[in-house]
């Protein structure tokens, strides 16, 4: 399997149709950053994660090839993702001290700017769809807890039983966390892409933290932090540690760096990760994509899922380093 992994470096735009330029679009899709080698997953286990993550891109570049917006792509893909117990979001979320299940994610869109997130939840299926729902249908930004359970429920997500989200995986994750008295940090998934239409947009989905305590909130539902998206710079997924990348605003420092440093996006997201954060002590990694489609896909740990997928057919998909 590994050697059909290839290395990044994309810098193309546009795909030549009869002498004409098509339209562009591009999606890269993330499965969370850590301790992801060999040593600790397994052969089955990567090949179910490859399958995976091949038909989530699958998924996104049909919706995008059509003519569809980066938000449906997005959505559309990181619901797949939740719905495998294979990551940390939805269906296979970690467990709390208490033995709960936490949710949050969010989503932005960089043509309006206008962001959803939802947080502290366990009973909506889909919590992407929560944030959407979030964006297009109330005032706020970020809702918490049952009541954002009761708002988002009244306006079409899918409410399940708690137990829903349990998995032996992760209970017995939470045993070992507990007997260490630790914390397990990572764990996330997420998706940017950009539209024939010219727009980006940025999600981000996660369980939390394995042992988790006090109703902790990371990065992920915070905009700027787990995700951002602007039509005049970037869009961006972030996943890892997140008290640092809300300390540090990875995913907005990006963008920023971009806009007003006039910084190529490969430049701007391996300063953040691999200076900035690193330098702080934070761990993790992102995954970018810019309004011309040139990516990103940097990180500081042993590894993050990842793969990508643009309009000239070219596709990249990420197990291990």
């Amino acid at each position: 399997m590994r050697d059909s992994l290839i290395t990044l470096f994309l810098f193309c735009s546009f795909q030549i149709v009869g002498g004409q330029e098509a339209p562009a679009y591009a999606i890269v899709i993330h499965g969370g950053a850590g301790n992801i080698s060999p040593e600790y997953i397994t052969t089955d286990e990567a090949a179910a994660i490859s399958a995976k993550l091949s038909q989530v891109l699958e998924k996104g570049i049909s919706i995008l090839d059509s003519g569809g917006t980066s938000l449906d792509a997005i959505e559309a893909v990181i619901r797949i993702m939740e719905d495998s117990p294979l990551f940390n979001a939805g269906k296979g979320a970690v467990f709390t001290h208490e033995g709960k299940n936490e949710l949050g994610a969010s989503i932005m869109d960089g043509k309006t700017l206008n962001a959803g997130a939802v947080a502290g939840i366990g009973d909506i299926k889909n919590p992407i769809s929560a944030a959407r729902i979030v964006m297009e249908e109330s005032p706020h930004v970020l809702l918490y807890g049952a009541g954002a359970s009761r708002f988002v429920a009244s306006h079409g997500a899918e409410v399940v039983d708690s137990n829903y989200f349990f998995t032996e995986k992760r209970w017995k994750q939470l045993q070992r966390q507990l007997k260490k008295k630790e914390v397990e940090k990572y764990g996330t998934v997420g998706c940017v892409a950009l539209d024939k239409h010219g727009n980006l947009a940025a999600g981000t989905s996660t369980g939390g933290m394995t042992n988790k305590r006090f109703g902790r909130i990371g990065d992920s539902p915070i905009t700027g932090a787990g995700n951002y998206a602007n039509n005049n710079s970037c869009a961006v997924s972030a996943t890892g540690h997140g008290e640092f990348l809300i300390r540090y605003t990875v995913a907005h420092d990006i963008s920023a760096m971009m806009q007003y440093g006039d910084l190529p996006i490969q430049e701007a997201a391996r300063s953040v990760i691999h200076e900035k954060l690193k330098d702080a002590g934070g761990t993790g990694g992102v995954i970018c994509v810019d309004k011309q489609g040139n990516i990103a896909m940097e990180f500081n740990t042993t590894g993050m899922l990842r793969a990508y997928a643009t309009a000239n057919g070219e596709k990249v998909l990420k197990v291990f380093e």
